[in-house]
């Protein structure tokens, strides 16, 4: 016969302090479920579901309930002023286009990138560009005062304008910036602050959710400008919930080999501006400096050898030559390789398709590699009939004609399809020297007068031949 007895030391089961809750919250979407799946039954992704802890006080609870909540008013859209955001620019030329003009009241950026890419170094020159005409803060949670000093003095910046704290704690940042009133912060790095409100790890899924949240509150709640940098994950993410990204106004990602000298910054997310714009930046032994002729440095100089042919791309709302490469090589593999650097390995395969079949060129024994110079992803289908045309020239071994640009999308007939924007990408390709284009004939305006020659061809047979003057 066995009796429970209670020491007095001991705390019976029902005592508050009992067992911690858990639930699993999903890394792409934020969804939370009571226990784990390998499926999220919000977004549909595998395994990103992660055991976080939660607060289980029932007063947490009642925070976002509506019992003593203020009550917003409702609106008609004509009663509402529309008018544009006033900006602030922040003094680099680059940064300031990708914003859509500079920085706005209340806005909240994300901006990611690899290590060592130039994060840090670029919203260091922005503070000091701002600081002289706002009061700004750097809060760093990576790294201390002496290593920020220092990199404020490699570039130049004069520190007695440089207001920066070493805080991790978001309470304690919003108390300084409850305090200090500045106008721009930049928080380096999200992933770095933890709440005392979440019970887990600075860095988890719960953590930078909160976090975020709070910052953004205060963010729109008092017209206060933020920046957040934002770390990735390996296949080039951002680390953390996917609902970050929906939480902020702006998502910014900085590019760029970091052994290379050129960074490239493009917008994903933009509320007060356009997205996929581009903004080119030059990294020296100052900082970094912004690109005034970005066409420049895509184009390598070799055009006219074998396998190179420049096209027109549009980055946003700007025009660009980039150089397009290709190699094509006898294959020794039952599965010759497919690959695309700058272009996607399904929309390659799908060109090398149409040329099998309306061409008459097997690549059934050839690997095929394409590249756009200089690190650029060409995502519009504008790319298609350059990237045949130098898939053909190697493996031909014959150069196109000099001083020549194509764009063109390609159809799965071998039709050659219009592009938007053709007039803007002529002028840009007789700006920069070129004296002929190859482009799809229903982009040719009847009557229009153009600065340079220009080739309209309805089939890939048309292109191919007005390329290498056959």
């Amino acid at each position: 016969m066995f009796s429970w007895v209670f020491e007095p030391h001991m705390e019976p089961y029902n005592s508050p302090m009992a067992k911690q809750k858990t639930q699993y919250v999903c890394t792409e979407c934020g969804a939370a479920a009571p226990k784990w799946a390998g499926q999220c039954s919000d977004c549909g992704e595998w395994n990103t579901l992660t055991e976080v802890s939660v607060a289980t006080d029932k007063g947490d609870r009642r925070r976002g309930g509506y019992a003593g909540s203020a009550v917003s008013a409702i609106h008609t859209l004509d009663k509402v002023e529309a008018r544009d955001a006033d900006r602030l620019p922040t003094g680099m030329s680059e940064l300031d286009r990708v914003l859509g003009g500079g920085l706005v009241d209340g806005a909240v950026i994300l901006i990611g990138g690899d290590p060592g890419i130039g994060k840090s170094t670029l919203l260091l020159q922005a503070q000091a560009q701002v600081a002289a005409r706002r009061k700004a803060l750097y809060v760093t949670g990576e790294e201390s005062l002496t290593q920020i000093a220092l990199r404020a003095a490699r570039l130049g910046i004069d520190g007695a304008t440089m207001r920066c704290v070493t805080e991790t704690s978001v309470e304690a940042i919003l108390a300084h910036l409850a305090t200090d009133k500045p106008r721009l912060v930049i928080i380096d790095s999200i992933q770095t602050l933890f709440s005392e409100a979440v019970q887990s790890a600075p860095g988890s899924v719960s953590q930078v959710r909160e976090s975020a949240a709070m910052l953004v509150r205060y963010a729109k709640s008092t017209g206060t400008t933020i920046v957040l940098v934002g770390h990735v994950t390996k296949e080039g993410g951002i680390a953390g919930p996917r609902v970050l990204e929906h939480m902020v106004d702006a998502v910014l990602y900085f590019e760029g080999d970091s052994g290379g000298r050129f960074r490239v910054i493009r917008a994903l997310k933009n509320r007060f501006g356009a997205v996929n714009e581009l903004g080119i930046f030059a990294m020296t032994e100052e900082g970094l400096k912004p690109v005034s002729n970005p066409s420049a440095i895509f184009l390598s100089g070799m055009s006219g050898a074998p396998g190179s042919v420049v096209t027109v791309t549009r980055e946003g709302t700007r025009p660009l030559l980039v150089e397009v490469q290709a190699l094509v090589a006898d294959s020794s593999l039952a599965n010759p390789r497919r690959v695309g650097v700058g272009i996607e390995n399904s929309r390659l395969a799908m060109l090398l398709a149409v040329l099998t079949r309306h061409a008459d060129l097997p690549f059934h024994d050839q690997d095929v590699f394409v590249n756009a110079v200089g690190g650029l992803r060409l995502n519009e289908t504008a790319a298609d009939l350059p990237a045949i045309t130098a898939v053909v020239s190697s493996l031909r071994n014959r150069a196109p004609q000099n001083r020549l640009a194509i764009f063109g999308e390609v159809g799965l007939a071998g039709e050659i399809r219009p592009v938007y924007n053709g007039e803007e990408r002529i002028k840009e390709a007789a700006k920069h020297g070129l004296e002929r284009v190859i482009l799809p004939a229903a982009n040719i305006n009847k009557g229009t007068k153009y600065p340079i020659d220009v080739v309209p061809v309805k089939h890939v047979d048309d292109a191919l031949d007005a390329a290498f003057a056959l």
